[in-house]
């Protein structure tokens, strides 16, 4: 099995381009086969190298590894031979309309109460008529030719499907300056890349029939198709609008996990509960196109957030440990981390539980005089999670106070925080020095 994501170099990757490109990689990993990485680079104008990077940057940032990469800009000269191949076999033709002119006959044809579909006007120019028009200075455009008839493939994702061909345009092919448009190049690379899968959002679906009758044209076999609802907003909106804040470059940028959001990205559309992985082997492992239904996914920003957060509640200090070392915490060991996982949203709010632990913090003092009792009662070193129960019963039974009354003063002194890690593990990271100087009121 051979599979492809073929973004263009002209934007960033969002999480509906992130979506494909994970479908792609799992449905290929679970078979043992191959991810292959196409640049669609044929527009010059737009096609950036810039963007090419970053397409590879986020790639490499969720971890899906390509295979193999192919550029189109490269491959210029096999899209040529295809073309004069179609020229030779009568099913690419020259067209000589401007685009004005096939508005015209669009809105002609939607007056009469016919469907807009393009007459083969230019199949009925002679040469003579040809050659005036470019003595004109026209130049063509080039259609393919279509066949006529129900084009049908079994889909992966969709079941059986038929496109009738005789509703349709031929497509174009080629433009006025001899530029591609993306249906050619693909065919080409799909023949000879030799890919076997295709998975896709369904707004191709029409656009499959038209490749397979070109695939067929030069003499390959089509691909297995996939197509797959397009992603919608929470409340159903078009992502369309927002795709700019949901490029996978803002939302590293926000601190969400990768694998965040690969699990919730290969659930989406299932009906699979979404639960945090540590592992894309984890997901490929379970992974399965018959699990997707024909149903809109909901992209829901609130929803990642909190897959976001049961990630890092079992996230393991190894698979952190690199980072917080970046950032020059060497000594934000696993007991700490431990602690305070399980009330982070982002790994960036670790940093606040370690200056906690780790650092002064100016305490906020509720009620000196029972602060000063607690610190009476503060049990001798060596601290372990019993300390806390064991400090706190003291407390208890010497003051009377219990629930909020007994725990907030001390939460409050002990990190300057109204809430947080369970205390019984983040005392003993504080150590008796630090707590008897909060407890009194002092930076510590």
């Amino acid at each position: 099995m051979k599979v492809r994501f073929a973004p263009s170099p002209t934007g960033k990757l969002h999480v509906g381009n992130a979506r494909m490109a994970l479908l792609n990689w799992l449905h290929a990993t679970k078979a043992g086969g191959s991810f292959l990485l196409r640049l669609d680079d044929t527009d010059p104008e737009r096609s950036t190298e810039a963007y090419a990077e970053a397409i590879q940057e986020d790639l490499a940032w969720l971890g899906l590894e390509w295979d193999a990469l192919e550029r189109q800009s490269a491959r210029l000269a096999r899209y040529d031979a295809a073309a004069e191949a179609l020229k030779t076999a009568g099913r690419l033709y020259p067209c000589y309309e401007t685009a004005e002119e096939l508005e015209l006959k669009r809105r002609l044809q939607r007056k009469s109460g016919r469907p807009p579909v393009y007459d083969r006007g230019a199949l009925q120019l002679s040469v003579d008529e040809r050659r005036k028009l470019e003595a004109e200075g026209r130049r063509p455009h080039w259609r393919f030719k279509l066949e006529g008839g129900a084009v049908a493939w079994e889909d992966l994702a969709r079941g059986p499907q038929e496109v009738d061909c005789a509703h349709l345009s031929d497509p174009i092919l080629v433009r006025e300056d001899g530029s591609y448009l993306y249906t050619l190049p693909s065919v080409v690379d799909d023949i000879e890349l030799e890919v076997t899968d295709v998975l896709r959002g369904e707004d191709h679906v029409t656009n499959t029939a038209v490749q397979i009758q070109i695939l067929r044209a030069l003499g390959g076999e089509p691909p297995r198709y996939g197509h797959f609802p397009l992603l919608v907003g929470a409340g159903g909106e078009s992502l369309s609008k927002r795709l700019g804040s949901l490029t996978l470059e803002s939302l590293w940028g926000e601190g969400l996990e990768p694998m965040a959001i690969n699990a919730y990205l290969a659930r989406l559309g299932t009906p699979d509960p979404v639960e945090p992985k540590l592992s894309l082997a984890e997901l490929a492992e379970g992974f399965d196109i018959a699990r997707f239904g024909r149903a809109t996914p909901k992209f829901s920003v609130e929803e990642l957030w909190q897959l976001n957060a049961k990630l890092l509640h079992i996230l393991p200090f190894e698979a952190v440990r690199p980072w917080l070392e970046a950032r020059g915490l060497d000594d934000f060991d696993e007991a700490l981390w431990l602690a305070v996982r399980g009330n982070l949203k982002q790994r960036g709010d670790a940093g606040a539980w370690y200056a906690v632990c780790r650092r002064a913090v100016t305490p906020a003092i509720e009620d000196a005089g029972f602060l000063a009792e607690a610190a009476a009662l503060l049990p001798p070193e060596p601290w372990d999670e019993t300390t806390w129960g064991a400090w706190t019963g003291a407390l208890k039974e010497k003051t009377g106070r219990k629930g909020r009354e007994l725990f907030h003063p001390l939460r409050l002194a002990l990190t300057g925080r109204e809430q947080g890690p369970e205390l019984k593990a983040l005392l003993p990271l504080i150590g008796r020095e630090k707590a008897m100087r909060r407890l009194a009121g002092e930076a510590a």
